[in-house]
């Protein structure tokens, strides 16, 4: 476990980290690879001119397209862990549609200064932005539909807690559509942290075994974790899939013969 004194280092570092590439966002650089070829904007197909702010591009910091991972629908409700510049909103907003919302969540006053910037300048207005960190989100049991998140798990130093607000804000039914580093089940805490820092996604980063045990813990079912590209040796950007079960009732009717999922 991670002791006071190395857990207030760590965080005043992930602090300042975004706190800086928050200042820069018109250089593009990737929390999770050193290459800007395969990670940050460009791991977004959808991305063609007027599709976001080039603040917004420029400030994307992740490793995957989460909004895409999470297959959103028209109507939903959404909940991005660790919002950033706003990319991963707007790209969401769009998807969803004037009947869905949005709700970004970033702990540095920083980063959603800079995505309502963004998300105005995309003539976005289903989005609302919320300051709280994802280890205690500051909304109600059972409020979205759909949680996304873009290279930020692995920097929580108290994943457990994590876990536990997302199963708690998904509505039953909801689903998550992640994109993190994830280390292979080979690799120690230790190792990791030979492989780089954990303001660049990769001291922090869960294995796949230790990915599933938390989302099983908290009743988060059907978890899948998928390595897509290298991000150091032995760690790799991936996407996370996993759904909240229906309760009881409405569990039971839909897997009913007939019913939806047989």
């Amino acid at each position: 476990m991670t002791d006071t004194t190395t857990a207030g280092t760590l965080q005043e570092e992930v602090r300042e980290y975004y706190r800086a590439k928050a200042a820069e966002a018109e250089t593009s650089g990737a929390c999770c690879s050193p290459d800007p070829q395969t990670f940050g904007p460009a791991a977004y197909d959808e991305i063609g001119p007027g599709t976001a702010p080039d603040a917004a591009l420029l400030a994307s910091l992740g490793c995957g397209n989460p909004s895409a991972v999470a297959e959103l629908r028209e109507g939903e409700t959404v909940l991005d862990l660790g919002s950033g510049g706003g990319l991963d909103v707007i790209l969401s907003a769009r998807r969803v549609g004037p009947d869905g919302r949005v709700f970004g969540l970033d702990f540095l006053e920083e980063m959603l200064a800079l995505a309502a910037r963004n998300v105005a300048d995309a003539e976005i207005d289903n989005v609302v932005l919320l300051k709280g960190t994802i280890e205690s989100v500051p909304l109600p049991a059972d409020t979205v539909d759909v949680i996304i998140s873009n290279c930020v798990i692995n920097l929580s130093l108290n994943k457990p807690a994590v876990f536990a607000e997302m199963a708690r804000v998904l509505a039953p039914g909801g689903r998550l559509g992640i994109s993190d580093v994830v280390a292979e089940d080979r690799l120690s805490p230790e190792e990791r942290a030979e492989r780089g820092g954990h303001s660049q996604c990769i001291a922090g980063a869960l294995s796949v075994s230790e990915y599933e045990e938390l989302l099983d813990a908290v009743g988060l079912k059907d978890a899948e974790v998928v390595f897509t590209q290298e991000a150091a040796d032995g760690l790799h950007a991936a996407i996370i899939r996993a759904r909240k079960p229906l309760d009881g009732n409405a569990e039971a009717q839909e897997c009913a013969p007939g019913g939806s999922c047989c």
